[in-house]
């Protein structure tokens, strides 16, 4: 079973940058990715990005957003520049699997991917 462990998050104003990161522990080759939630509103699919390295993005993060993936260190990471208000959220690294019912699907790489094993979340705070 796959553990995800998240760290990063913090608050920062408008315009800065901040880098959040997760650790996989345990084997997957599937897609990974970054979803946030902010008050009120649902958790949405920020960045996902695929074993072999593709990539796909929110059209409000792509300009300002980098997901990466490194397999020879099990991690995850999501650079994030040119922070705004709506960015606010807890942040969440996710694995494609896992039998939980807290299940997200994402089209991207010309299939349907499944989210189902989730870190315990970072929160990211962005004022003016």
């Amino acid at each position: 079973q796959v553990e995800l462990v998240e760290s990063g998050g913090g608050s920062v104003q408008t315009g800065g940058s901040l880098r959040l990161s997760c650790v996989v522990h345990g084997y997957t080759s599937g897609a990974l990715g970054w979803f946030r939630q902010a008050p009120g509103k649902e958790r949405e699919g920020v960045a996902v990005i695929d074993n072999d390295g593709r990539a796909s993005a929110l059209p409000s993060v792509k300009a300002r957003f980098i997901i990466s993936r490194d397999n020879t260190k099990n991690t995850l990471d999501l650079q994030m520049n040119n922070l705004t208000i709506e960015d606010t959220g807890t942040y969440y690294c996710a694995s494609e699997g896992g039998d939980t019912p807290l299940k997200y699907r994402v089209m991207a790489f010309s299939r349907t991917i499944d989210f189902g094993i989730w870190g315990q979340g970072t929160q990211v705070t962005v004022f003016s």
